[in-house]
């Protein structure tokens, strides 16, 4: 009687009218006690719903069931297969929705039902899986900021392999807690590797310039985050390490700028890594660079074996420098180390290796000048420090008055 009547009555009634009766129907449904028999004849007519003409009616039965664990479950499959305003609401929160289904209406949605459920609290890992592959930009987004999902780094680095190159998703995965240190040099990379693709797409730098600052970019923040890494008491990093080489980063280039910038437990990653000899192992063998063990290791890494007086100079340099420190290194390059490791290379070396190792130790030394001077800059302009006014300052005005007079 209730499903007739109820039927018969919305035949003629107005939308607005219709999308009342509906969600006071669905919370009477939920919450009013109903016996079984008016209770299945509500489900009818809740159902029959599904089909009103009007968006605004099916909307309202989407909101009243949106929440709710009791709600009929072929109710809220339909609701979130229908037009997107509609099937967010309960992609959002539907409690009757299984994994499986959040991931076919993820791979069939359009955006507004891809956020929906990457912002669902709690969302789960094979939830997160499908809508990393199949998710659009502004999903993913939604996704990494969500800090309630399950989202383990294999799903963040694939969401990097995506769209690394959009600084609004790396700065949304970066959002994250707990990001390991491989993880925060792709996005270096991808970093880096986005400003080179834009500044050659512009033709602003030949594209050689422009790939070297690129990788030089990628060095400096690896070795930021070794630094970062050793701040916080951490072994040397073998994942940072791993990371590296997979991209093509673990040079003599980048082991060389990471001991002048004082980050020695990454030259030791690094060198467990080419070889597969344990770290303690490596450590030993680079704290006496003079012996033949060093050496024996040198060469199993395969680097450059005209480079190894340059590295056997800058671990002795490297290690005396650093120790007098009281603070650990802040990953920046040492200038004082640049120079000296550059004039003992001038006397050492022979002459046909030490032209090009000399000119990229010039580089070095004025690279880690122009960061010194940055730094400076940076402290004397610290807002918590009184401005001064400019000494040189012009007032043409009084300037051309006092010409005038004159």
């Amino acid at each position: 009687m209730i499903v007739q009547r109820f039927l018969g009555w919305v035949q003629n009634a107005p939308a607005g009218a219709r999308a009342e009766a509906t969600s006071a129907l669905a919370r009477a449904y939920l919450y009013s006690g109903l016996d079984d028999r008016d209770r299945d004849d509500a489900e009818v007519a809740l159902t029959s719903m599904l089909d009103d003409p009007s968006p605004l009616v099916r909307r309202a039965l989407a909101e009243a069931l949106a929440s709710a664990r009791e709600a009929p479950h072929h109710c809220v499959r339909a609701l979130a297969m229908d037009q997107s305003d509609i099937a967010s609401i309960v992609l959002a929160r539907s409690p009757v929705l299984t994994d499986a289904e959040l991931a076919d209406c993820a791979a069939i949605g359009d955006v507004f039902a891809q956020s929906a459920i990457a912002l669902r609290p709690g969302l789960r890992a094979p939830v997160a899986a499908a809508l990393t592959e199949v998710g659009c930009r502004e999903a993913l987004i939604s996704l990494a900021v969500n800090t309630g999902a399950d989202v383990p780094e294999r799903l963040l680095r694939r969401m990097i392999e995506r769209f690394g190159w959009d600084g609004e998703m790396r700065e949304a995965i970066l959002t994250r807690q707990g990001l390991s240190s491989g993880l925060r040099a792709e996005l270096v990379r991808a970093t880096a590797r986005a400003l080179a693709d834009f500044v050659v797409g512009c033709e602003w730098l030949p594209e050689e310039r422009a790939r070297r600052m690129s990788r030089e970019a990628q060095e400096k923040g690896a070795i930021t985050v070794a630094a970062l890494d050793a701040a916080a008491a951490s072994e040397p990093d073998m994942e940072l390490a791993g990371t590296l080489r997979r991209a093509g980063l673990l040079t003599p280039s980048l082991a060389l700028r990471a001991l002048l910038s004082g980050a020695r437990g990454l030259f030791v990653a690094a060198l467990a890594e080419l070889t597969g000899l344990p770290a303690a192992r490596v450590a030993g063998l680079v704290n006496k660079p003079q012996s033949s063990g060093f050496l024996a290791l040198y060469a199993r890494a395969k680097l450059p074996p005209a480079l190894a007086p340059v590295f056997q100079l800058a671990l002795t340099i490297t290690a005396e420098h650093f120790a007098r420190r009281a603070q650990r290194p802040a990953g920046r390059l040492s200038r004082s180390c640049a120079a000296l490791l550059r004039a003992a290379s001038e006397r050492t070396l022979a002459p046909e290796v030490s032209g090009e190792v000399i000119s990229a130790l010039r580089r070095l030394e004025a690279e880690a000048a122009r960061e010194s001077a940055r730094q400076s800059a940076a402290v004397a302009h610290a807002p918590s420090v009184p401005r001064m006014e400019p000494v040189f300052a012009i007032d043409f005005a009084a300037m051309e008055a006092e010409l005038s007079a004159a």
